[in-house]
């Protein structure tokens, strides 16, 4: 099997540091725009996407710092994070995104990413 790359993304977010995290880490507020439902039993998230379901393991989260979480599929190391960074001089909240794909699904993965985090600027209201 390949390895798979890692790649970072950065979105500059309007939004506090605990509002945004609420949409990071709970089950409502990735419905809102990450999937188009999503359910959770302990650390095991479903995720549901025009009707196929996509189950990820929590790995770890701080409290509006980040989520780390792991596609049921993957075999490896493989995890996709969404870190919360705040500028100490600005106070500027940005949403980092740590994901992995195959080499030829990177930039399919970006633009992915980038068209989430979109529909989560909508829903805060931040432009």
């Amino acid at each position: 099997m390949d390895d798979k790359i890692k790649f970072e993304l950065e979105f500059v977010i309007q939004s506090s540091p605990q509002l945004l995290f609420q949409y990071l880490a709970t089950p409502s507020g990735l419905s809102e725009w990450f999937a188009d439902n999503v359910n959770s039993r302990g650390e095991n998230f479903t995720f549901i996407w025009d009707g196929s379901e996509e189950v990820a393991k929590l790995l770890k989260k701080k409290t509006d710092e980040f989520v780390r979480f792991s596609w049921d599929y993957n075999e490896d190391d493989d995890y996709f994070e969404m870190r919360i960074i705040v500028d100490e001089i600005t106070k500027d909240v940005s949403l980092f995104i740590t994901d992995f794909a195959e080499e030829d699904e990177v930039d399919e993965a970006k633009m992915l990413w980038e068209n989430q985090v979109s529909d989560l600027k909508q829903v805060l209201g931040s432009t």
